[in-house]
This record gives C-alpha cells, structure tokens and sequence, in this order.
C-alpha cells in the first residue's frame, strides 16, 4: 500500500484521541473522525458500503486522516466460519484489511484492547505506537499542566494528588468538576474542592477511594 496506518494502543483515557488531533493540528490536515455506531450495520453488506463512501471521500479530499476510534469493534480476529453469519463478519474484516492497504492517506486506529485486534490487520500496520497507564511522575507532571494560568488556585500539593492511580482523562475530569464547584463559590480551586471531585468521580468508576490515595490532602 501508499498510505501509512499507525495503531493507538493503551487503557482509557491515557491520550490516544488526543494524539491524532495533535497530529493533525501539526500536519495542518483534516481529521475525519469516524462515528461507528453510523458505519457498522446488520444488514449483509451495508457495513462495507458505508465503509466505502468514507474512504472514497477521504480520497476525493486528499490529506484527509482518518481516526477510527475503538477499532477493535471493526477490527476484530476473524472467526471460525460455523454458519452465514460468520461468513459476512469475516468478509467485512477482509475489506477493511484491503481498503486500509490501498488508502494513500494516514489512518489512525485507536484500541483499549489491543489483543482483540485480527493479526492479519495488525500485520500491515505500519507503526503500532503503545500508550501507557501513566504512572506517579507522570500523573504530576499532567496534573501541574491541568489548570490554565487564569485559573485561580490555592495551596495546590501536585504530588499528593499524584497519588491518585487514575489516566489523564480522568483527571481533566476531577480538575473541571472541581472547578466548577469552586466557580460557584466565587473562590479559588483548592484540595478540598478537588478532593470532593475525586469522590465523585470514584463513584462513576465504581472504585473505592483509598485512603493511601488521599492522606495528607487537608
């Protein structure tokens, strides 16, 4: 194939999304970010059709990066053929590995599982870029770039929150929240709001919040 393929490939929230628009910002070229829940259909064939409107656009634009988020709902190990069914799942497979081969564009996958991924495709991808769960260090480090310079802060301790053992997306998470709940106070961003935030956000990731994690907050 002319084009190059690069696989995204770590645990939620640790960048992967964000790194393609970052390339494409660099590259100064459109992001064609494809919504799966439009392309894969129950109908025999409707999948490779929809499929291939996109890569016939993506070609007519030229230049065009496509993103397909959560590529292993697309991109999954083909079967054992056990009836028609598995027929169709495994063709849709073969024409996505053909397509990606011909695109002579840059097409970005992005994968929390990379194991689910058929390894006749991974064969042909040109750059598999792994993404880590970040640990205490870099935690810190996205934490002391998480809040603007307008943003008004106190008394923040970098370090402990550190101890936090969640992914970047969820601590742009805890740190919006937490600044929203001091904006309504009218005061600046301080441990205690964050501390609140982190509870909830614990909450939506049924996890408990330990009390190593949070020691030394207040």
């Amino acid at each position: 194939g002319l084009g190059l393929s690069a696989l995204f490939a770590g645990p939620s929230g640790t960048g992967k999304t964000m790194a393609a628009e970052a390339l494409a910002e660099e590259l100064a070229l459109d992001l064609y970010r494809i919504d799966l829940s439009r392309v894969v259909s129950k109908y025999i064939g409707e999948t490779e059709r929809n499929l291939g409107r996109i890569f016939d656009e993506a070609e007519g634009a030229g230049g065009v990066i496509l993103l397909f988020d959560e590529a292993d709902a697309l991109f999954g190990k083909r079967t054992e053929v056990r009836d028609s069914h598995d027929r169709y799942a495994n063709l849709e497979v073969s024409y996505l590995l053909q397509r990606m081969e011909a695109y002579e564009g840059l097409a970005i996958l992005t994968t929390n599982l990379k194991s689910s991924l058929d390894q006749a495709f991974l064969r042909r991808l040109r750059f598999v870029v792994g993404f880590p769960f970040p640990d205490a260090a870099a935690r810190a480090q996205i934490w002391q770039r998480m809040f603007p310079n307008t943003t008004p802060t106190r008394d923040l301790r970098y370090d402990r929150l550190a101890r936090l053992a969640v992914a970047g997306g969820n601590i742009r998470t805890i740190a919006v929240n937490a600044a929203f709940t001091a904006a309504e106070t009218g005061g600046p961003v301080t441990m205690t709001h964050l501390l609140a935030a982190a509870r909830a956000e614990y909450a939506k990731l049924e996890r408990p919040l330990t009390d190593a994690e949070i020691r030394g907050w207040l």
